[in-house]
């Protein structure tokens, strides 16, 4: 997926640096875009983050029982 989105973010430069426009439009629009990927990319930093710390969390506890259970064994 965020492959998809680098691409989709280097496409959209592409296109406006074939775009006829003024260079300081240019120049913002590339900005805009810049900012749109960074804010798409903290978004699925953070679930990325999150979906983490639930595998780590439930690995744990799996860890945890299987030792428990051998204790009791």
């Amino acid at each position: 997926m965020m492959a998809f989105i680098v691409g989709a973010i280097a496409g959209a430069a592409v296109a406006l640096l074939w775009a006829p426009s003024s260079g300081a439009e240019t120049r913002r629009k590339l900005g805009d875009a810049l900012d749109q990927g960074s804010e798409k990319g903290r978004e699925y930093l953070k679930k990325g983050v999150e979906r983490g710390k639930d595998a780590f969390d439930k690995g744990k506890e799996a860890f945890d029982q299987a030792r428990a259970a051998k204790e009791k064994a």
